[in-house]
């Protein structure tokens, strides 16, 4: 049997393939392999910026392998570092991840898109939540989507099972752009050069801000910030980047970034 996952790396870019036919869904071996994956692309200096796609024109990823859980396969088992996926529940991870949604992106394949930074997709993609229909819960998709989306909107993906088309998802933000899908994977490596030309230490603090400010008020996480109780902010503001970010604003030439 073939790797269900494929990676390829560029200038410090890792892209990452779900490549399971015929729906790239993904069953407890897989879910394993993405977490250390993504557990090396966290901890490797060199890497700066990651893809996730899926092989294939028809799926993104169909999520959970429900005909590997119906042999046997626990739904609930040891899913690896990171959690399902790799991603959704991998702690501190703070660089930027693009997901190319390359077609149908449903149940835990759109779990693992909401746990990217920026959502691209070609234009036959599609979006749902289908868990009601077999009898579970989208765990992780109900504690994301009600604060990404409108409340009413995402209690009917979830309450119904209902499928958004790509126009539908873009207009209520969770997907920030729409390309012809032969353009899909050029525009993920145009994004993804264009973040790994920038200053990773920023990255560092914005994506640790927002993480911890999640279930924070705005005062506590401010306070936070001012006092650099958050690591990357100390980090980033004790670092060479920082001056260097003002003096090339003062010499009006562009900052050269060393993430130190």
């Amino acid at each position: 049997m073939s790797d269900p996952i494929r990676t390829r790396l560029n200038d410090g870019v890792l892209e990452v393939v779900i490549d399971r036919p015929k729906a790239n869904a993904i069953d407890l071996v897989t879910s394993r392999a993405l977490g250390l994956i993504f557990q090396d692309f966290r901890d490797d200096p060199t890497l700066r910026v990651a893809i996730v796609t899926g092989a294939g024109e028809k799926f993104f990823c169909a999520g959970w392998d429900l005909k590997a859980a119906a042999s046997g396969d626990a739904v609930y088992g040891d899913y690896g570092v990171g959690g399902f996926g790799g991603l959704q529940e991998l702690r501190d991870l703070n660089k930027p991840v693009i997901c190319a949604v390359n077609g149908i992106c449903c149940g835990g394949g759109l779990e693992i898109a909401l746990s990217t930074d920026l959502i691209i997709a070609a234009e036959h993609a599609s979006f749902a939540l289908p868990e009601i229909r077999s009898g579970t819960v989208a765990d992780a998709a109900s504690i994301k989507l009600p604060k990404r989306i409108p409340y009413h909107i995402a209690m009917d993906m979830l309450l119904t099972g209902r499928w958004l088309d790509v126009h539908e998802a873009h207009r209520w933000g969770f997907v920030n752009e729409i390309l012809p899908a032969d353009r899909l994977m050029e525009r993920a490596w145009e994004l993804a050069r264009l973040l790994a030309s920038g200053p990773t230490l920023v990255y560092a603090a914005i994506k640790e801000i927002v993480r911890e400010a999640e279930g924070s008020t705005f005062q506590t996480a401010m306070n936070k910030i001012t006092k650099r109780q958050f690591a990357t902010v100390d980090r980033l503001y004790a670092s060479e980047d920082q001056l260097e970010g003002a003096r090339a604003f003062a010499e009006k030439r562009s900052p050269i970034w060393k993430g130190k």
